[in-house]
């Protein structure tokens, strides 16, 4: 069992001591530790065998920087959403359970099989478990990442929004879904979806599945400042699917390529830039604990 201290600004580190306490009286054959860098985290993962069950307390943001080791070693994920971001928990059900019921099923709920997205750029491939961010929404999580500590969850990611929106830039993209072209042209942002919601519970794609073998794309085409203010209620309530401008589409392969650098972001965690990237979707590939 690993908790993140730095999840949710550093607030996370406060659940340490109860943890403990909860885990000598319920459960005292689990190993705890804080991970408190990537390094550590995954050394620790690696000492343990192939198949084991890894509680992780943190937001989506813990769960991506191991995302990687969980698939390799055929981990299986428990989950204790305290993060800024819990889309995933979200998704598996698990958003707003008390720490205590969500520790208690993450050690000893069934497993259940979580499709995943593999981003591909010339830097190599990436897994990630909610979502692909590429173009303005990508520039919010960066936004969002250097934000203030104080602000957490939905309130963090609104604040970086508007913030974006001083700078709102539209990029040229072309946006193949499985191998078709699906738009040239002028586009906010063309993002891939895993969950129904991204950004601390923004219900981008309501009808998206994780264990569907699909996934979500989500493409805002020429939206101004205005209409991208705009449009933000509806993002919020879930109502934007009906604007012209927007186009979704379930996929198994996406490329999309840009004449400048587009920024991207895994998970809410910001990456470099590119001009090119494909995702893909990798059915099951993720073993977790799911609410009843």
């Amino acid at each position: 069992m690993l908790l993140n201290p730095r999840a949710a600004g550093g607030r996370a580190l406060r659940l340490a001591d109860p943890v403990r306490q909860w885990l000598a009286l319920r459960a005292p054959e689990a190993v705890f530790a804080l991970a408190d860098d990537v390094g550590r985290a995954r050394a620790l993962l690696q000492v343990h065998p192939e198949g084991s069950r890894v509680v992780l307390v943190g937001g989506d943001g813990t769960v991506h920087r191991l995302l990687p080791d969980l698939v390799a070693r055929s981990l299986l994920l428990g989950l204790v959403p305290v993060g800024s971001g819990n889309d995933l928990a979200g998704a598996l059900g698990l958003r707003g359970l008390a720490w205590g019921g969500a520790l208690a099923r993450a050690l000893h709920g069934p497993a259940s099989l979580c499709d995943l997205g593999e981003l591909s750029t010339d830097g190599g491939a990436l897994p990630f478990a909610s979502s692909l961010a590429a173009g303005f929404d990508a520039a919010i999580a960066r936004r969002a990442a250097e934000g203030p500590q104080w602000l957490r969850g939905l309130p963090r990611y609104l604040w970086a929004t508007l913030g974006e929106l001083a700078a709102l830039r539209r990029r040229h993209l072309r946006v193949f879904v499985d191998d078709a072209l699906a738009h040239d042209g002028d586009a906010l942002f063309a993002s891939c979806l895993n969950t129904p919601s991204y950004g601390a519970g923004m219900p981008a794609a309501p009808g998206a599945r994780i264990d569907d073998g699909r996934l979500d794309l989500l493409l805002a085409g020429r939206f101004g400042r205005a209409g991208a203010l705009l449009m933000l209620p509806r993002l919020l309530a879930g109502t934007h699917l009906g604007n012209p401008e927007v186009r979704a589409a379930r996929l198994t392969r996406l490329r999309v390529e840009c004449d400048v650098e587009l920024p991207l972001a895994a998970d809410g965690e910001p990456l470099a830039s590119v001009r090119e990237f494909s995702v893909r979707v990798l059915p099951g590939a993720l073993r977790v604990v799911r609410a009843a």
